[in-house]
């Protein structure tokens, strides 16, 4: 900066002001401070500026997995909110790691970042006490209910039994579930997986439909190949159904790929529907239906929610959690 000054003619001061875009500046000495910047390839040092202030402009993102079509179009909402605020966003993904998980709401990252954006997998609600402190963080998902921060979640249970009673309305009455959680990997606590579980279920009673547990299946992890293989298996061991309810639209993708390769009509023998409503599940042959459950509404709540608890500083107000409308979409599938 002292360069940049010495160059322009001008004081470190007036620098300081055009770099922060201070109005009260003659365009003639902002004209000049700009042309030395560019001249030295000038940037500022946003660690010392951190240092004075005590903020960074940056805010960190934690999620399981990009490579989950749902985590990936989050973290692009998020980064757009942020950026109407002004500030930047750090993006780390977890791989639903717990010591990874550990290490974002407590490592040293932290100095780097404002707050943090935290979607948990491995975390549990016996952890809540990891999340109590002085550093603003807001939760994401559907872990640790009921804790010390702030906490954007859905409406599972009610958009899972809504996506059931779509397929019951269409005359179907065997519909599968695909993406349940494995006993061995089912912990009891709430996730997404089980509260779906439950809705699903709620919407088989309130229909009349006994439960069959043979038309529940667990996925090896959300994604196409699990749904497909799901899907195989329930057609291998003779298990009638004529709709299916998978727990994510990927595993949904995956169930549409089965269907055809089994030379199952969709959705004149088999109705599918996700949850999610990721940009790909317009673009499937046959579009895949789905539940929207207002991603750009989370990212805008949990950015602007964010936002306010690194204003607060030592002031700390009772913890909230908001869970953003959801959206029944029908399509080819359904």
């Amino acid at each position: 900066m002292h360069d940049v000054a010495r160059l322009a003619g001008v004081s470190i001061k007036t620098v300081s002001n055009v770099i922060n875009d201070y109005p009260y500046v003659r365009s003639e000495t902002r004209s000049r401070v700009q042309a030395a910047i560019e001249e030295l390839d000038y940037r500022p040092n946003l660690s010392a500026r951190g240092l004075r202030s005590g903020r960074t402009g940056v805010i960190g993102l934690a999620v399981p997995a990009l490579r989950e079509n749902y985590f990936a179009e989050l973290a692009d909402a998020i980064i757009r909110a942020a950026e109407k605020r002004g500030l930047g966003v750090v993006v780390e993904q977890t791989s639903g790691d717990r010591e990874t998980e550990l290490a974002a709401v407590s490592g040293g990252r932290q100095r780097f970042m404002d707050g943090l954006l935290f979607s948990p997998v491995a975390l549990g609600q016996q952890d809540a006490h990891m999340l109590d402190g002085p550093f603003p963080l807001v939760l994401l998902g559907e872990r640790i209910f009921g804790g010390p921060t702030d906490h954007v979640a859905m409406h599972n249970v009610s958009a899972a039994e809504a996506a059931v009673a779509h397929l019951i309305e269409t005359g179907r009455r065997r519909v599968a579930l695909v993406g349940a959680a494995a006993p061995e990997d089912d912990d009891g606590e709430a996730s997404s997986a089980n509260l779906r579980l439950r809705g699903y279920r709620r919407a088989l009673a309130v229909a009349g439909i006994p439960f069959d547990p043979r038309l529940v299946r667990p996925a090896a992890g959300w994604n196409r190949q699990a749904g497909a293989a799901a899907l195989h298996g329930l057609v291998a061991d003779g298990v009638t159904f004529d709709a299916v309810f998978a727990l994510n639209d990927t595993l949904g993708l995956g169930v549409l790929r089965a269907l055809g390769e089994e030379r199952i009509a969709v959705p004149a023998q088999v109705a599918v529907i996700g949850f999610d409503d990721i940009d790909e599940a317009r673009f499937s042959v046959p579009s895949l239906s789905s539940v929207g459950t207002g991603r750009e509404q989370i990212a805008e709540i949990a950015v602007e929610m964010l936002v306010e608890r690194i204003a607060e500083k030592d002031e700390r107000r009772p913890p909230r959690t908001i869970k953003p409308d959801f959206a029944i979409v029908r399509r080819e599938s359904s």
